[in-house]
């Protein structure tokens, strides 16, 4: 699969230089462009019902590439049981880098950029996990299109539209990944009652 980049505060600069994330960066990367056509029609066609876009395939097969080399799946970012629900948790981190794959509403990008933030900063609350780097996984627009995503869903060009904006509060290197659309099939919606049924087609 192929993905585009956006560095921010040097994150790209220090991925790629620094041993402490080198190898780590590159086996992501690794994974990220390992995925193939044919793996995201399986996992979005093995759905019982079959969803209206690729959001739930492409979860599926990042985790499984991403715990296969040793990304902690849900990993909390506070020592305390009050903040142990999803909402407090990272999608994916290790020992110094937190995931966060974002294929939910737009809406929600300043959160997906904030929670990583919170756990590479000190805070009040005692840790469970103390980063220094975040990377954010998301779709981009073409992706988005071609993908059958719902239409409010946060793409990579506005993801890169709040970093400004957000940088008072986005304190630490980050990187923004945006994953392209499939090379040989595009989505197309299928009506099926009051739900709307993501259909296969090849191009």
């Amino acid at each position: 699969m192929k993905y585009k980049i956006r560095s921010y505060r040097y994150g790209e600069l220090i991925l790629v230089n620094e041993p402490k994330y080198k190898d780590k960066w590159e086996e992501l990367l690794l994974a990220i462009s390992s995925i193939k056509d044919s793996e995201i029609i399986e996992a979005h066609e093995s759905n019982k019902r079959v969803p209206k876009g690729l959001s739930i395939a492409l979860n599926k097969v990042l985790k499984e590439k991403l715990t296969s080399i040793g990304w902690i799946a849900e990993s909390k970012i506070f020592n305390d049981n009050e903040y142990s629900n999803k909402s407090w948790r990272l999608d994916f981190a290790n020992e110094s880098m937190s995931i966060e794959v974002a294929f939910n509403h737009g809406e929600a990008i300043a959160w997906n950029l904030v929670k990583p933030t919170i756990a590479s900063e000190l805070n009040h609350v005692v840790k469970e996990i103390q980063t220094d780097i975040a990377i954010v996984i998301c779709a981009t627009k073409d992706l988005k299109t071609k993908g059958g995503f719902d239409g409010a869903t946060g793409e990579f060009e506005k993801f890169e539209r709040y970093l400004d904006p957000l940088r008072g509060l986005l304190t630490i290197p980050m990187v923004i990944i945006g994953l392209e659309a499939p090379e040989t099939f595009i989505i197309e919606h299928e009506t099926e009652g009051k739900n709307k049924r993501g259909i296969v087609k090849r191009i």
